[in-house]
């Protein structure tokens, strides 16, 4: 802290101070060690054998109706809206940046009266600049197109992610329909044993008991049904609600399986990873923290500003419009000495901030890695579940075949043959399910390796 006895320093003794600070500033160079971070991730652990080169996030299930509504989402989602105004309300504070860097021009017209004497008026034109001399004005600039290039990312971001739950949606519906359709064609079949055994009951070949256990089954399933109903209204109500529709509006037919989803096609991470809206918005953010950490250290240093202005006074308005102006000019030098620390802490808070924001970088530069990992891992995973529950599923349907014969040759009971039945059921169920994930799983992967849509 100066003190008011060191007033005496001279100014340029001040100058060449605050210069050596501004190059000692920021030993860290947060731009350069967050692209070294990424370098460091030099392959992937796994392999695909089913990937597909895609650009765009909608090539992974290239269906137009699909491509449509995420095209509608885009235009007209409420959120997505949003976030395109606070991107607008960036740019606007960009140009409040630039117009640091131009010359202020300003008009004033007054008139003034006072006793026992006539009314003067009078008229002042100035124009006021501030000399970037150490580049402090354009350290701003560069920081606001720095949170621009930021406010971009994360819109492309909010766009992405938009797209992807329009694609996840779909695939719900699909997965709804399919379950709904196997919890049909179970109460067929459990209808189909009601009839059997009541026929045999008759005939006094079973016990009532078997009618209570297939009625129970029934019943159950029923109330299944209605729980996959409402599950899939409730689909089509979120979806509009994605699309920034009326819950109740009408949606395109959407087929009761599910369409193909090509797996993205994984490479080296730099190529990958620097696609990610997410990171390219962190890393923008160390730029502009980093620009305005100079700004802090520069604001250490004497500005230079100039003002000329043009002056007249009359006796009416039509004499007092500039028709012979006095000018004048004036430049000035201001330099800080002492705000009680208020300088230096802004220096420290900037360098901090920028720092916190290389951290915030490599948070999301690992979450990056490890959301493609676990992605390309799961893809695996599900693949191989899918072939066993294929196998299991095929096994049995055999099974239950084999049930039926039996139990018409009274060799078996109806539990035996109703649990090989739901078994059978239970296992189309998984197998879709399973499918849903493995598909959901590919959307993710696109999203992790910055496949998105055109801004």
């Amino acid at each position: 802290m100066i003190l008011p006895s060191e007033f005496k320093i001279s100014l340029v003794s001040l100058m060449i101070l605050g210069i050596t600070g501004c190059s000692t500033s920021g030993g860290v160079n947060f731009q350069q060690t967050a692209q070294d971070s990424r370098a460091e991730h030099q392959a992937w652990s796994y392999q695909q054998t089913d990937a597909s080169q895609a650009s765009q996030l909608t090539d992974i299930v290239a269906i137009p109706t699909l491509t449509q509504l995420v095209d509608d989402a885009l235009a007209q989602n409420p959120g997505l809206q949003q976030t395109a105004l606070a991107l607008q309300i960036v740019y606007a504070q960009e140009k409040l940046a630039v117009g640091d860097q131009l010359p202020a021009l300003s008009a004033g017209f007054s008139g003034q009266r006072e006793e026992d004497k006539d009314t003067s008026y009078s008229t002042d034109l100035t124009v006021s600049w501030e000399l970037d001399l150490w580049q402090k004005i354009s350290d701003g600039v560069g920081a606001a197109q720095m949170d621009v290039a930021s406010s971009q990312a994360t819109f492309q971001a909010a766009q992405d992610a938009l797209a992807a739950n329009i694609m996840r949606a779909w695939l719900q519906i699909n997965l709804r329909q399919q379950l709904l359709n196997i919890e049909t064609e179970r109460l067929v079949v459990l209808e189909n044993n009601e009839t059997f055994i009541l026929e045999r009951y008759r005939v006094g070949l079973g016990q009532l008991e078997e009618l209570d256990n297939a009625r129970s089954s029934s019943a159950q399933t029923r109330a299944t049904l209605a729980d996959y109903k409402e599950q899939l209204a409730k689909e089509y109500r979120s979806l509009n609600q994605l699309l920034g529709r009326d819950p109740s509006s009408t949606l395109p037919h959407i087929e009761q399986s599910f369409p193909e989803v090509f797996e993205p096609l994984a490479s080296l991470p730099e190529q990958d990873l620097g696609r990610r809206p997410d990171l390219q918005s962190a890393y923008y953010t160390i730029l502009a923290e980093q620009y305005r950490t100079s700004v802090a250290y520069k604001a250490l240093l004497p500005s230079i500003s100039l003002s000329a202005s043009l002056t007249d006074i009359g006796s009416s308005p039509s004499d007092a419009l500039l028709t012979s102006p006095a000018w004048s000019l004036l430049g000035q030098l201001t330099a800080p000495l002492f705000q009680g620390g208020k300088l230096r802490a802004q220096v420290d808070i900037a360098e901090l901030t920028a720092e916190q924001s290389y951290w915030a970088y490599q948070e999301t530069l690992l979450n990056a890695v490890t959301e493609v990992e676990n992605t390309l891992g799961q893809e695996q995973s599900l693949e191989r579940q899918q072939q066993h529950l294929t196998e299991a599923l095929s096994s049995a349907s055999r099974s239950v075949t084999n049930y039926q014969t039996k139990y018409r040759q009274g060799l078996v009971d109806i539990l035996d043959l109703l649990s090989v039945q739901q078994q059978t059921f239970d296992l189309q169920s998984q197998l879709v399910q399973i499918t849903y994930n493995r598909l959901v799983n590919r959307i993710d992967l696109g999203l992790a390796l910055g496949l998105g849509v055109s801004s």
